[in-house]
């Protein structure tokens, strides 16, 4: 089960053909319904065949394939389930829909979520090498993993009420005298009740840092982003291979268009991943076109340019 809960993370290999390329694969059928379910068929069938072929112990069960099968399914679906509750998001019905879904509620690497993983099951071990010093009866592991259990379903719980009560506090302005055409909040990676909002209007995108806490939200934003014009550059640049994969990704994606002596440089920005460092911009595309509108450079990155200052 172990190995199960890590395998749809198979597809990082594609790391190795371009940032691009695994932005596009990242997080693709090894993360579908069909995807964990071959991976588990396949596992199971792995360690079938390695049991059947085992010398197996006095008075042990005999070897299960649907039970087998069946914990290799829950272990690949676990992958499934814990991508979904963060902002990144998944694509569970691949081949037949690329929709994105994510739950928005769990920071990519949380540590509060780590630190109960740890507290459930690490404390019980230590309960366990103390209790063999002094000669004492084992303490039995179960009741740490079911802490662990319990302890993430709460943490989701937590999590999902202060989602909705901050998107309740964004949807309650008018933000420069225009309503909000879609909304996203995203956590931060220690304090549940610390939200990072984004609000799309007409013609902009607006950054709010938001507590849940709080009985409403400043309408004033953190940041604006204004839109850009329509233009031939940005149609042109949207075009290519790099930009049509980011903006399949993007969920708020905002665009510049700058013009240099050789031609058009188009920066294209997830903002349900925009940084208080303002100076790094991770999950950043950009597009370098010349004075005719062909592309003569594609860029992408998840975490901003190495030399950025």
């Amino acid at each position: 089960m172990a190995i199960g809960a890590n395998l749809p993370d198979v597809d990082l290999v594609t790391r190795f053909a371009g940032s691009t390329v695994f932005l596009k694969y990242h997080r693709g059928i090894t993360h579908s319904f069909l995807g964990v379910s071959v991976l588990a068929a396949l596992l199971a069938g792995t360690f079938f065949l390695l049991g059947r072929r085992a010398q197996p112990a006095k008075n042990s069960p005999p070897l299960d394939g649907r039970w087998l099968l069946a914990g290799c399914w829950l272990a690949t679906a676990s992958h499934l389930l814990l991508d979904f509750t963060n902002s990144y998001g998944v694509r569970p019905f691949l081949p037949f829909s690329g929709k994105w879904y994510a739950w928005d509620i769990v920071f990519i690497v949380d540590p509060v979520l780590l630190g109960l993983m740890g507290a459930g099951l690490g404390l019980p071990m230590v309960l366990r090498i103390v209790s063999e010093e002094v000669g004492a009866g084992k303490p039995s592991l179960r009741r740490g993993a079911v802490f662990s259990l319990c302890s993430m379903l709460a943490f989701w719980g937590l999590r999902d009420v202060a989602h909705r009560r901050v998107l309740s506090l964004l949807d309650s302005h008018v933000y420069g005298q225009e309503n909000p055409l879609r909304l996203g909040a995203f956590p931060s990676p220690a304090n549940p009740f610390a939200w990072t909002g984004v609000v799309e209007t007409d013609f902009t995108f607006r950054i709010l840092e938001v507590s849940a806490l709080d009985e409403g939200a400043d309408s004033e934003p953190e940041r604006t982003y204004h839109k850009p014009e329509p233009s031939t550059v940005l149609d042109a640049a949207l075009k290519t291979r790099t930009a049509a994969v980011f903006s399949d990704f993007a969920r708020f994606l905002w665009a510049q268009v700058h013009e240099d002596e050789e031609g058009y440089t188009v920066i294209l920005q997830d903002l349900r991943f925009v940084s208080h460092d303002v100076r790094r911009h991770g999950f950043t595309a950009e597009i370098g076109l010349d004075k005719s509108l062909t592309a003569r450079s594609e860029w992408f990155s998840i975490w901003g340019r190495p030399d950025d200052p």
